[in-house]
């Protein structure tokens, strides 16, 4: 058997990424809620993924990240980036039917004093212009690089698989 891993992958971005929704398709069950409104999730939340035999992922769901103009959207954004700390792995989860904004950009640039490993992860790419996928990864990997870039849908879970086996593969060995 090989050692156990266990850590915590933080799930970070924008305000309707698909955080919740991709944080729920990892664990298996519905953990957090999903709607449309933005800013459903105003805490932080912590679901399990099982991978194999030996593998527990901690996944943190938190808030979007945006630009707070009101004291209680400050509390929401510093919730996401405090459900960030002490993580393995940053997951930072970009719409891919929704372009690369200032959104996107500024929280890339938030990222770049992070210690942290990062995966960007492209949700939503069953609704995206596939055209424009490879060249929003390689603009977001010239501003920061990533450890590794993925292409999935938590929707259809088209490349989840995948996802969750490398997340798996960036945890620290240990219970």
């Amino acid at each position: 058997m090989e050692q156990q891993r266990c850590g915590l992958v933080a799930v970070v971005g924008a305000p309707n990424a698909g955080k919740s929704t991709l944080v729920n398709a990892l664990v298996g069950q519905k953990v957090a809620i999903v709607s449309p409104k933005a800013q459903t999730t105003r805490t932080k939340l912590l679901g399990v993924a099982i991978e194999g035999d030996d593998t527990q992922l901690l996944l943190v769901d938190t808030p979007g990240i945006f630009e707070p103009k009101r004291r209680f959207d400050r509390a929401m954004v510093a919730a996401a980036w405090g459900g960030a700390e002490g993580a393995d792995v940053l997951a930072l989860v970009v719409d891919a039917k929704g372009g690369l904004g200032a959104k996107v950009t500024d929280i890339v640039e938030s990222l770049k004093d992070r210690p942290e490993p990062r995966h960007l992860v492209f949700n939503k790419v069953d609704l995206a212009d596939k055209t424009k996928l490879l060249l929003h990864a390689e603009r977001l990997n010239a501003m920061l690089p990533f450890a590794e870039t993925w292409f999935v849908s938590a929707q259809t879970g088209d490349g989840l698989p995948e996802l969750k086996s490398a997340l798996a593969k960036a945890m620290p060995k240990g219970p």
